[in-house]
């Protein structure tokens, strides 16, 4: 198949459609070009073709840190420019962190896809980061960050997502991959927990024991109801970075639950029920 002659950066013009991808891209560290079609509602192939010539022109740029997965497209200060987006260059990709920033950036996608209905913001964590760190803002305190402890030793700690429903209910999310210790943990559910701004913080975890752990640790420290855990599977069983069939041998017997096609249901943002986003699928 013979593809589609890139333009020229000098004859590169922008449509309404790429200015949702430099502004998506430049919340996250990257994004995959399936996540770029989602948002942007095309095929992963029309949006790798778009992002290639937004790469053409200096607007983004491409890393392929796993030979076995997807290019990894990343904003640059042009591409900033271009997007009239305030935020800073977003770090390089980080294997270390590469699966959790591949789930929070379908998470994102999703719900720019409408599946936790009618949203009148989607806030990243750079975005969030980034508009507490600004010296024009408003006194009286951060705009997003949770205070986590009391005192001189009091530090923020800010949700992987946030969304705002059209009722005006925030609802944080936490895409908890890996195991923090208890007692960490339950400084953070307290944090939420006393913060008026927060109506529900949805924690997805990869296995039952991970939920159960933060289910204990939020009735410990009284955060039960706002508190919801959810579970957090792969689309295809298989995780970001991970060889085909490791799943499989690592669960052996494992059975799939919720949604089959991603997607598929739609849940309320002010409930704060979890997402089933088309990298990533959540269940009960």
């Amino acid at each position: 198949m013979t593809r589609a002659p890139v333009p020229p950066p000098d004859r590169l013009r922008l449509t309404a459609r790429d200015r949702d991808l430099l502004t998506f891209l430049a919340e996250h560290r990257f994004a995959l070009a399936a996540q770029a079609g989602a948002v942007v509602g095309t095929s992963a192939r029309a949006a790798g073709r778009r992002l290639g010539a937004l790469r053409a022109a200096g607007l983004v740029r491409a890393a392929r840190p796993l030979r076995h997965e997807a290019s990894a497209w990343a904003v640059t200060r042009a591409g900033l420019a271009a997007g009239e987006s305030s935020l800073g260059l977003p770090r390089p990709v980080d294997l270390g962190t590469y699966r959790h920033d591949v789930g929070v950036a379908w998470l994102a996608a999703g719900a720019r896809r409408g599946i936790f209905g009618e949203l009148s913001a989607v806030v990243s964590e750079r975005t969030m980061r980034s508009e507490d760190r600004r010296g024009d803002r408003a006194a009286g305190g951060p705009r997003h960050g949770v205070r986590v402890g009391h005192g001189s030793e009091a530090r923020l700690h800010y949700p992987d997502l946030v969304v705002v429903a059209s009722s005006g209910h925030r609802v944080a999310f936490e895409l908890e991959l890996s195991t923090k210790s208890p007692r960490r943990r339950e400084r953070i559910l307290a944090a939420y927990a006393d913060d008026p701004r927060i109506d529900a913080v949805v924690y997805l975890v990869p296995t039952r024991a991970a939920g159960q752990a933060i289910a204990r640790s939020a009735a410990r420290v009284g955060a039960t109801d706002t508190v919801r855990v959810q579970r957090f599977v792969w689309a295809g069983g298989r995780a970001p970075g991970e060889a085909a069939g490791a799943a499989a041998r690592r669960r052996p017997g494992a059975t799939r639950t919720g949604a089959t096609r991603p997607g598929a249901a739609r849940t309320g943002a002010d409930r704060g029920s979890a997402p089933a986003a088309d990298g990533a699928e959540a269940s009960r």
